[in-house]
């Protein structure tokens, strides 16, 4: 199959081939279903994506723990999995979920839960 074909059927096609990076990774984003909010970003390989279909919750890659995780395994603040969206060349995913708590490690209910003031300094922001 050519590299054109290939491109169609990931493009225009009904199949699922996820593009995974060289590091056999995809990025997901998790996205509040309900208010559209973004809550976190993370990586995906295809252990986590086979078990977040099975499960119904989110799994990730840990790059630095390097290994599958269940985001709220220790804390208990899952995302349960409303939808998975796939962007139009497949290398990334949105995750719409219900989170069960904040997103975030640091309590916060977004990871993204600072913004780049125009003097290069952080600014908290409320969530």
């Amino acid at each position: 199959m050519s590299s054109v074909e290939d491109v169609a059927r990931r493009e225009q096609g009904t199949e699922f081939l996820p593009k995974f990076d060289a590091n056999g990774l995809i990025t997901a984003v998790a996205v509040d279903h309900r208010t559209g909010a973004l809550l976190m970003l993370a990586h995906m390989d295809a252990e986590a994506i086979a078990k977040t279909r099975e499960s119904g919750f989110a799994h990730f890659h840990s790059r630095s723990r390097k290994r599958l995780w269940m985001k709220g395994e220790s804390s208990g603040h899952v995302l349960k999995i409303v939808e998975i969206r796939v962007d139009c060349d497949q290398d990334a995913l949105e995750l719409r979920v219900e989170p069960a708590g904040p997103a975030c490690h640091t309590l916060a209910t977004s990871c993204f839960y600072r913004a780049l003031s125009s003097d290069g300094t952080l600014k908290r922001i409320d969530d």
